[in-house]
C-alpha cells in the first residue's frame, strides 16, 4: 500500500465568521506591510487587511541583522550591484528581475526612510555604507549596527498603526479560497485568541498575498524564528500554484554553536561581522577560507558554508570559529551591540576569545514563483518576499537582498493590484469541492526536522536524500485520528514543504549554489542549467524541468508549468511545427494577399460540443507570431458548446493566419483527448475506479495528450518506461518466474514502485505474495475482475486494461477496481471541431 496522499486542502471546521476585504496580506514583514501601506496609499477608499501568524511585529525581518543592499554611493552602479548578485545566484537569476531590483532598489529605500525607518550615518550625516560576503562595492545601509531588521520592522509597524490598515494578529492561514473560474478571492484562517474573531475563519478580497517569509523551521537547526513554518508554499501548493527552485536553501555560515543538542531558532553572527574584518579559523587557528575563493572570507554563503562543512568533516569537529578580537570591546558594544550582547548570554566574549559557529538553515531562494508583478500562476493570487521565487536569487541569495526585494516587489504588487481594480467584476467565492483532506500528527515536527538536518541540508547525497524521502512517507502514517489544532496544521506544512524539497533536492544531479550533492559535486551547465518547477496534485508533487531563459512568455510558461508542462518541451514542439508548416518561403498564400500592415481582430470558435484543452498552447503559438492581445473566453476543462468563443486574438493578419494550422491543430487534438475522456469519466460516474490513459500516445505528445486527459477528468499513469516497474508476461519468462522478475527489479531498483500484468485469475497469489503494489488486470471479464478484487481485497491497486468499450465501463467499474485503462483516449480520440473566424 502506498503512503496517504499530501493533502490538498487542511481538515478544518467550516469557517464561523467571515471578514470583507479589498486585499488581504497574509504576514507582517516588511514585504507584506509594504504591500499593505502602499495599496493603502494608492486608494486610500479600500480596505486592506493584514493577517498575521504571531504579533504584527514578530516574523523573520526583525531579526534581519546585516542590513539591505542598495547602490547609494557614487562610485557604485546597479550594473556592478546586478553582476554581484548574478555571480552569486550561479547562473539561475532572471536577469529582468535582477535588473528591476537593482534599478528601483534605491528609489524604494528612501519611500522606506521616508515611511520613518531610520539608518545608521557617518559623523557628516551620510548613511553609513558596509560590505557583505560577495559584494565588492560598499553598498549595505544598516540600522542599530546589527539591529537592521529591527529597525525596518518598527517603523512599518508604526505606520501601519498609524493609518486605515487592519490586522488581525494570531492568525494562522490555512487555505486559499478561489472563485468557479479559479482565482484566488480570499482565505481561510484560525485566530488564536477570543472575540468576534476567534476559531477559524474567512476573509474574502479580490487578492490574496502571500507574504509568509520562509520555512527554516522544516530544519532541525535553523535563524528562522518558531512562526516560519512554510505555511505560504504549503498553501500555494495545496492551491495548484507553482513552486519553483526550491531545492535552494541557503545556510548562513555563521551561526553560533550552541552544542551538539541545542535545536530551534539559533542567533546569527551576522556577515556583517566579517565584512568589518572578522575571519574564519579552525581548532587549530589557521585561516581555510584564503585560497578558498578571491574574496577569501567574504565570498558567497555558499562557498563559505561549504568550506566549513569541508574543514568541520576533515578535523572530526562540530564547528568552527570566528574571529574578531582584534576589534576590541569598545567596537564590539557599538558596531554590534546585539551580536555582542547574544554571545555574553551565552558565556562568550567575542572581544577576548573567537566564536564557535556552525551553518543553519537560513533563507529560502525558491518559492512560489512569480513574474516580475508577483503574479504567482493562480490568478488573483501574489507572492512577494521569502515566500516567493521572483528569480532575483536564483541558486544562492546575495547578502542583503532580500529586505530590498520584499520592497521593490511589494510595491510592485501594490501597483498592479490597483491596477486590476477597474477591471475586476464580483464574482462568489466558491467551496473547495471534493478534494483530498487530511493532517499529520504533530509529534511528527521534531522528526521531520531531524530527517531533514540529517539529509537534506549542506550536505546531500543520493543515501541521505532516499533515506530522508523514506522518512517522510513513513511520517504520513498515522495510527489516531489527528485533531484540526494549530500544531498539527504547521506539522503538515512541515510535511508537505519537506516532501517537496527533498523531491527537487534528489531530481538536481549537480552541485550549484546553496545546493551540494557530494555525489555530483560539480555544477552542470549541459543538464541542469535550469529550474525545477513543482506542482501538487492528487498524485502527489508533480515536477517539471524549465531550461533557463526558454522563449515561452513569462506568464504562460508559469501557466503551462503549473499544468505539469515544461515550457521549453512546447516551445521545441511549436518551433518543430512552425518549421514544417513555413520551410524557406513561408505562407506564401498570406504573404500575397495581406499587406504586412493589416491588423485584425480573430476568434477561436468552437464548432461541436466538447471540453476544451490546451488553450495555453494555442496561445502560445498566436504570442509567437505576433499577436498583440489574447484574451480566453474558456478554460481548459470546461464543457463548451458548439458557437461558443474560446478565445480572441488581435494582432498582424498575416501572423495570426500562419499562426493558425499550428494552434488550431494542436487545440482541436487536445480538446478531443479531453473531450473522450469526459464521456468515459461520466460513464462510470458515482463507482470509485478512475479513469486513466497509457503511454499509447503520438510521439512528443505525451506530456500534451496526458494532461488534456486531466483536463476530461481522468488522471495519468506512466508517463515513462522508468516511473515504475511494469512486469509483464514476457519479463516472467526471460526472468524465469514472477518471483524471479520481482526480485530483479528490487535489486536493481529498490525504491521503485512494481506493478504487475496478469490475464489470469491463478496469477493474482503469486503477485501478492511478492510484495506487487499494483496489478493490471489484462482482459479480464466483468465475473473475472469482481473475482480479482475479492481475491485483492485492498492489499494493491487494480487496474482493468484491454477490451474496454464506453457500455461495459460502468458494469466493469461497479465491481471495485481502482482504474479503467482506455489506450484509446490518447491514440484514436476524434478531434474537436475548432476553427480561428477573423472579425470583418
Amino acid at each position: 500500500m502506498s503512503a496517504p496522499a499530501i493533502p490538498l486542502r487542511l481538515t478544518a471546521p467550516d469557517p464561523g465568521w467571515i471578514a470583507e476585504a479589498d486585499v488581504v496580506v497574509v504576514g507582517s514583514g516588511i514585504a507584506g506591510l509594504t504591500v499593505a501601506l502602499r495599496y493603502a496609499e494608492l486608494d486610500p477608499a479600500a480596505k486592506v487587511l493584514v493577517v498575521t501568524k504571531d504579533v504584527l511585529s514578530s516574523g523573520s525581518t526583525r531579526w534581519a541583522q546585516g542590513g539591505i543592499a542598495a547602490v547609494l554611493d557614487p562610485r557604485d552602479s546597479p550594473d556592478e550591484h546586478l553582476n554581484d548578485t548574478l555571480v552569486a545566484g550561479v547562473g539561475l537569476c532572471d536577469v529582468r528581475a535582477v535588473r528591476t531590483l537593482v534599478t528601483e532598489g534605491p528609489g524604494a529605500l528612501r519611500r522606506l526612510m521616508e515611511r520613518g525607518a531610520r539608518f545608521d550615518r557617518t559623523p557628516d550625516g551620510e548613511l553609513q555604507l558596509t560590505r557583505e560576503g560577495g559584494h565588492r562595492r560598499d553598498r549595505i545601509v544598516h540600522a542599530g549596527g546589527d539591529a537592521t531588521g529591527a529597525e525596518v520592522q518598527r517603523a512599518l509597524v508604526e505606520a501601519v498603526k498609524a493609518g486605515s490598515v487592519e490586522v488581525i494578529e494570531h492568525a494562522l492561514v490555512l487555505d486559499l479560497l478561489t472563485d468557479a473560474r479559479g482565482r484566488a478571492r480570499g482565505v481561510t484562517l484560525h485566530v488564536m485568541g477570543e472575540g468576534a474573531r476567534d476559531g477559524v475563519g474567512a476573509v474574502h478580497a479580490r487578492a490574496v498575498v502571500l507574504a509568509t517569509g520562509g520555512m527554516g523551521q522544516v530544519y532541525a537547526s535553523t535563524t528562522n524564528p518558531g512562526v516560519s513554518t512554510g505555511d505560504g508554499v504549503a498553501l500555494a501548493l495545496r492551491a495548484g500554484a507553482v513552486v519553483r527552485d526550491i531545492e535552494f536553501v541557503q545556510f548562513h555560515p555563521t551561526v553560533l554553536w550552541l552544542g551538539e543538542e541545542s535545536t530551534g531558532q539559533q542567533p546569527l553572527i551576522s556577515e556583517a561581522v566579517r565584512g568589518e574584518g572578522a575571519v574564519l579559523i579552525d581548532h587549530e587557528g589557521r585561516r581555510f577560507m584564503t585560497g578558498v575563493h578571491e574574496l577569501a572570507d567574504l565570498a558567497p554563503r555558499d562557498v563559505v558554508a561549504k568550506a566549513i562543512m569541508r574543514t568541520i568533516r576533515e578535523s572530526g569537529q562540530s564547528h568552527v570559529f570566528l574571529d574578531g578580537r582584534h576589534f576590541g570591546e569598545d567596537r564590539w558594544k557599538t558596531r554590534f551591540p546585539t551580536i555582542y550582547a547574544v554571545c555574553r548570554e551565552h558565556g562568550i566574549d567575542p572581544a577576548t576569545e573567537p566564536i564557535p559557529v556552525a551553518p543553519a538553515a537560513h533563507y529560502a531562494s525558491g518559492g512560489v514563483r512569480t513574474d516580475l508583478l508577483g503574479r504567482t500562476s493562480i490568478e488573483g493570487l501574489y507572492a512577494c518576499g521569502e515566500v516567493a521565487c521572483t528569480g532575483v536569487h536564483g541558486a544562492n541569495r546575495l547578502a542583503s537582498n532580500s529586505l530590498l526585494e520584499g520592497l521593490v516587489f511589494a510595491e510592485r504588487i501594490a501597483a498592479d493590484i490597483h491596477a486590476e481594480r477597474a477591471t475586476e467584476e464580483p464574482t462568489t467565492v466558491r467551496t473547495a469541492g471534493n478534494v483530498v483532506t487530511g493532517l499529520a500528527d504533530p509529534r511528527i515536527r521534531a522528526r521531520i526536522q531531524a530527517h531533514m538536518s540529517g539529509g537534506a541540508s549542506v550536505l546531500r547525497s543520493r543515501e541521505s536524500l532516499a533515506e530522508t524521502a523514506r522518512a517522510l512517507r513513513d511520517a504520513r502514517w498515522t495510527p489516531v485520528q489527528v485533531l484540526p489544532c494549530t500544531e498539527s496544521w504547521e506539522a503538515t506544512n512541515l510535511l508537505t514543504v519537506a516532501t517537496v524539497l527533498v523531491g527537487a533536492a534528489r531530481a538536481r544531479l549537480e552541485t550549484r549554489g546553496s545546493h551540494w550533492r557530494e555525489d555530483f559535486p560539480d555544477r552542470d551547465d549541459n543538464d541542469w542549467l535550469g529550474h525545477l518547477d513543482v506542482t501538487l496534485t492528487e498524485e502527489g508533487p508533480q515536477m517539471t524541468f524549465t531550461p533557463h531563459g526558454d522563449t515561452t512568455p513569462p506568464r504562460l510558461a508559469q501557466e503551462l508549468a503549473a499544468a505539469g508542462l515544461n515550457p521549453a518541451e512546447i516551445d521545441a514542439l511549436i518551433d518543430r511545427a512552425l518549421d514544417e508548416d513555413l520551410q524557406e518561403a513561408g505562407d506564401v498564400t498570406s504573404l500575397a494577399t495581406i499587406p504586412a500592415e493589416q491588423r485584425a481582430i480573430a476568434d477561436v470558435v468552437a464548432r461541436k460540443d466538447g471540453i476544451v484543452a490546451g488553450l495555453a498552447v494555442a496561445e502560445a503559438v498566436f504570442v509567437r507570431l505576433g499577436a498583440a492581445r489574447t484574451e480566453r473566453k474558456a478554460k481548459d476543462g470546461e464543457h463548451v458548446r458548439a458557437g461558443d468563443v474560446l478565445m480572441t486574438v488581435e494582432g498582424p493578419v498575416r501572423g495570426l493566419l500562419t499562426a493558425e494550422r499550428t494552434a488550431l491543430n494542436l487545440l482541436t487534438h487536445l480538446s478531443g483527448v479531453a473531450t473522450l475522456t469526459g464521456r468515459w469519466v461520466e460513464a462510470i460516474s458515482g463507482t470509485r475506479a478512475r479513469v486513466r490513459d497509457s503511454r499509447k500516445t503520438l510521439p512528443g505528445l505525451r506530456a500534451l495528450e496526458k494532461y488534456a486527459v486531466r483536463c476530461g477528468g481522468g488522471v495519468n499513469h506512466r508517463m515513462s518506461l522508468s516511473d515504475a516497474a511494469l512486469i509483464k508476461d514476457n519479463h516472467v519468462v526471460a526472468a524465469g518466474g514472477v518471483a524471479e522478475a520481482f526480485r530483479a527489479v528490487r535489486e536493481r531498483y529498490p525504491e521503485l514502485p512494481i506493478e504487475v500484468e496478469v490475464d489470469r485469475i491463478d496469477q493474482l497469489g503469486p503477485v501478492l505474495e511478492e510484495g506487487a503494489e499494483e496489478i493490471l488486470l489484462d482482459n479480464f471479464t466483468v465475473e473475472q475482475t469482481a473475482q480479482a478484487v475479492h481475491i485483492v481485497r485492498n492489499r494493491a491497486k487494480l487496474e482493468a486494461s484491454g477490451g474496454l468499450t464506453l457500455e461495459s465501463a460502468r458494469d466493469v467499474a461497479e465491481t471495485g477496481v481502482d482504474y479503467l485503462a482506455v489506450g484509446a483516449l490518447t491514440h484514436s480520440a476524434p478531434a474537436l471541431d475548432i476553427a480561428l473566424d477573423l472579425r470583418g
